[in-house]
């Protein structure tokens, strides 16, 4: 099995057409990933992977849960904690940061996620009806 970085998958889902090197780093990822090998993705390589595709690439939240829904299918890749991912692209696709989702779903068999993130993240979770409930240290 062999483990993929960020800049791997970022070559291979985004094409930077005007710069030879990506040229020929997107065609050596997809080569790689295409292989049928089996290939692992850690958790923390999807965090990053939608800060560069958001934060460095501009796309919006939609399309980057579409890249992590089309990894998250690629039957010859694992991802780590695979469930939780899953549902932290979910949450992601209603609203929520994929950060902060990702975070939530780790925390699903607690009680409570305590944050001091009132607005963006436990109202949206109150409102999304999300479990645990987050709640705000006081």
């Amino acid at each position: 099995m062999i483990g993929l970085d960020t800049n791997v998958l970022a070559r291979y889902y985004i094409q930077d057409e005007g710069d030879d090197e990506a040229v020929r780093q997107h065609e050596a990822a997809r080569r790689l990933i295409e292989s049928g090998q089996p290939l692992m993705v850690c958790k923390t390589v999807v965090l990053e992977l939608e800060w560069v595709m958001r934060g460095y690439y501009g796309f919006s939240p939609l399309e980057v849960a579409s890249v992590l829904r089309h990894l998250l299918g690629l039957p010859q890749v694992s991802i780590e904690d695979r469930e939780t991912v899953a549902q932290a692209v979910s949450c992601a696709e209603e609203g929520l940061d994929l950060a902060d989702a990702l975070h939530h779903a780790s925390y699903r068999s607690c009680e409570r996620m305590a944050s001091f993130d009132d607005r963006k993240f436990a109202r949206r979770v109150k409102r999304m009806g999300l479990a645990p409930g987050v709640v705000i240290p006081q």
